[in-house]
């Protein structure tokens, strides 16, 4: 079954109001009930994942229900247990579901997005039709990059470029070191330090670890030479670290960093697509997951075998759940889903999914979107043993600077310095520089003759040296059993005539689908591990994202075939039982359970005065304003930043929690400037990690703190409202969250509400009055 879809605010469609968008006019608004719509299990799966599709555009809520097959049906509208029920079981043209959806529940759409409805849902052509739609909107999103690069060299002014997040100003180089094959790493960090203090925390940035970045002189034009160029290496709150091929030149005084745009990824982006219109349906030998194009546009239906192999299980600590989705992973023969919710242990599946596939002989492409994520997997398989002295022989693939050390060994150039061919390569090197050496003596005239001969000779070394690290490259991968990479990885010249048997993409509901592609093609199967009920792809472009960008593979082959395809896992081992349920009643339709080891834990006082699992802060009638930053670009509220900090502090003194475990979360960048210049004041306070949501997922704390930031009279919660951005800020705490909002703000929108309500229920309330430092 799926999950309830309440789409963000900034997914609905930008030129209608939101009431006209959520429920206009219809049957059920005209007689005072709200109202929800189930269609007829007829609708192929094909009509459901694009009625999925329609829903998200207009801002519906939607669900399906029921086996794949002849019992999977679709709902929209209000899912509440009040509502009025249409059942129009004879609609099963576009144009009737469309008709239903208007006259029932009073959507408006206009006349040219019901015919892109119904031509994407059942014209033969859908993959033509797909493919220059992505091709447009990457293009979209390339020119959103590159606008956001180019942004200085149109005159926006430094300080507003920083304030966007583009660019760090006013750093200094505090130290070089040597890295990992050879690179330097560059410390950087605010050259302003009042009074010899430490430094200062850096402002809210959009810069992450991997980035490709330059360095220049802080007020220098963006259109000369940069001092320095890489990749960002590590992120601290006070450093920014790069990883440089070359070591810098010059790095004295105030620089200024900044974010470049990515060709490379673009181009293989499109490439991938190309790659999915030109092989689609085919059997074509040279594209092994050529024939799972007609599988993920509904042209053929996904196999599953009936009967698989006992199996051996290599971790023998995994729940019924994770044991299920992996057996039924084993059995599908094109695509299999692995829904993981929030602490389910997901990638704990994954892992002792490609270790069955290795044990079984198969050959593994393991990828993700990033490369921390990928890290992390691979950190994991490193730990594996297989049965009976068998290898996982594992490489992983990528730039040295992006690579975790813990998993340098593993990476392809620390085993090419290994191999045979890379000792030879070596060797033709050091003919070539004593050789050039030479030539550097050698007199133009005099010996001319004897420098034409060395000239030879250098270009037959460097051919010979070329091949040899070719080699040497190849022997590696060839021998590997399971390669590890990016997805952008997966599209580069290394792996290029690499063929699998499986392609396993771990965090896939991150990834955006033609990136996806370029891995599943390579792979006879493929298997998708992720959850698309929290954050999705980031997109630059809010064309783009409107237009559909970021909708993911894993969600569109959730939609289409349901629990054909997808099992999902039910055990979570991080939250109290509390925290879980909001999550598992808003999102996962009840299904998931606490393990006992984690449903009952908490975090302990004195034995009166144990803090609550849940407290709702409310700022409701205690004149704690939002505001807009002074660029326009984000929202903050001081006042409530205030609260926050009280609440830190009181856990720390009255409930002994260490500051490490504690992270706040907010959903505006301005607000997150405004808790770490709070904190910059209070040195006990320097270990508490502030951040977005983007910057949680995937991670977790003993105490959780939400600042809502939203406060006004007119009820405006922006996106605030995306319930996959809430689910992951609540679910990152283990045993305590506190949510700081305003009650009678957010009470205009169903879903915050409800989310209130849950915290009065199950939780504390208190005004934040109480918090006033």
């Amino acid at each position: 079954a799926r999950g309830v879809r309440r789409p963000p605010s900034r997914d609905r469609p930008r030129d209608r109001p939101r009431a006209s968008v959520i429920m206009a006019r219809g049957d059920a608004a005209r007689g005072g009930k709200p109202a929800r719509v189930e269609f007829s299990p007829a609708l192929s799966a094909k009509q459901r994942a694009q009625l999925h599709a329609f829903c998200e555009r207009h801002g519906l809520e939607h669900a399906s229900h029921g086996d794949a097959g002849s019992d999977r049906r679709i709902v929209v509208g209000d899912l509440s247990a009040n509502a009025r029920i249409y059942r129009e079981m004879d609609c099963v043209r576009d144009e009737d579901v469309v008709e239903a959806l208007c006259r029932r529940l009073g959507v408006s759409a206009t006349l040219e997005e019901l015919r892109d409805f119904g031509e994407d849902a059942s014209d033969g052509d859908g993959l033509a039709r797909w493919t220059k739609k992505t091709m447009d909107l990457l293009e979209l999103e390339r020119e959103a990059e590159e606008a956001q690069a180019q942004e200085i060299l149109r005159g926006l002014s430094p300080e507003a470029a920083a304030r966007r997040g583009r660019a760090l100003l006013g750093l200094t180089a505090t130290d070089l070191r040597g890295g990992l094959l050879g690179q330097t790493i560059v410390t950087l960090e605010l050259a302003s330090r009042p009074n010899g203090s430490d430094a200062l925390p850096l402002p809210p940035h959009k810069l992450s670890p991997h980035d490709v970045v330059c360095l220049r002189p802080n007020k220098s034009s963006a259109e000369g030479e940069p001092l320095a160029s890489g990749v960002v290496y590590r992120i601290r709150d006070t450093q920014i670290e790069l990883a440089c091929d070359d070591m810098p030149d010059e790095l004295s005084g105030t620089l200024r960093l900044e974010r470049l745009s990515n060709e490379a990824t673009h181009k293989r982006l499109v490439s991938a697509v190309e790659r999915v219109g030109k092989y689609g349906g085919s059997s074509d030998a040279k594209q092994p997951g050529a024939h799972l194009v007609g599988v993920a546009f509904g042209d053929s239906k996904p196999r599953v075998s009936k009967t698989g192999k006992e199996v051996e299980w290599i971790n023998t600590t995994l729940d019924a759940s994770q044991r299920g989705a992996i057996e039924h992973a084993l059995r599908c023969v094109d695509f299999a889903l692995i829904h993981g919710p929030p602490g389910t242990g997901k990638t704990t599946a994954v892992v002792e999914y490609v270790a069955q596939e290795v044990a079984r002989g198969s050959r593994v492409l393991a990828c993700t979107a990033s490369n921390i994520a990928i890290d992390n997997l691979v950190e994991r398989l490193m730990k594996i043993k297989l049965p009976e002295g068998g290898e996982m022989r594992l490489v992983r693939v990528g730039h040295p600077a992006r690579l975790l050390p813990s998993v340098l060994a593993a990476s392809l150039e620390a085993q090419l310095l290994a191999s045979d061919n890379s000792k030879l390569a070596k060797d033709c090197a050091k003919e070539s520089k004593i050789l050039r050496r030479k030539l550097l003596k050698l007199n133009d005239r005099k010996d001319r003759v004897e420098r034409n001969e060395v000239r030879k000779e250098l270009r037959v070394l460097a051919k010979e040296e070329r091949n040899r690290q070719k080699a040497a490259m190849r022997d590696v991968v060839d021998g590997a059993r399971v390669v590890c990479s990016t997805l952008s990885g997966a599209l580069s010249g290394t792996l290029k005539f690499q063929d699998f048997d499986v392609v396993v993409i771990d965090e896939a509901a991150q990834a955006l689908e033609a990136a996806c592609w370029g891995a599943v093609l390579k792979g006879k199967k493929t298997v998708l591990a992720g959850d698309h009920l929290q954050l999705p792809p980031t997109v630059i472009s809010d064309k783009a994202q409107a237009k559909g960008l970021s909708d993911t593979l894993f969600q569109r082959l959730h939609d289409m075939y349901g629990d054909l395809v997808a099992r999902m896992l039910t055990v979570q081992y991080r939250m109290h039982a509390d925290i879980m349920t909001w999550s598992s009643e808003a999102m996962y339709q009840g299904k998931l359970t606490a393990a006992e080891s984690v449903a009952t834990h908490r975090l302990r006082g004195d034995g009166e005065d144990d803090p609550p699992v849940l407290l709702l802060i409310d700022t409701a009638g205690c004149d704690m304003d939002e505001r807009v930053e002074e660029d326009g670009e984000s929202k903050e509220n001081p006042d409530e930043a205030a609260v926050v900090m009280e609440v830190v502090r009181r856990l720390v003194a009255r409930h002994d929690v260490a500051v490490d475990d504690i992270g706040v979360i907010t959903p505006y960048n301005g607000q997150v400037t405004v808790l770490r210049e709070l904190r910059a004041r209070d040195d006990a306070l320097k270990n508490l990690e502030v951040s977005t949501v983007d910057g949680f997922q995937g991670r977790e704390k003993e105490a959780i703190i939400i600042s809502a930031v939203r406060s006004n009279a007119s009820g405006e919660v922006g996106f605030l409202s995306d319930s996959r951005r809430m689910n992951v800020a609540v679910t990152r705490a283990r045993k305590h969250c506190c949510l700081i909002i305003d009650s009678d703000t957010v009470s205009s929108d169903r879903f915050l509400a409800t989310l209130v309500e849950y915290f009065e229920t199950h939780g504390d309330v208190a005004s934040a009055a109480a918090y006033v430092p």
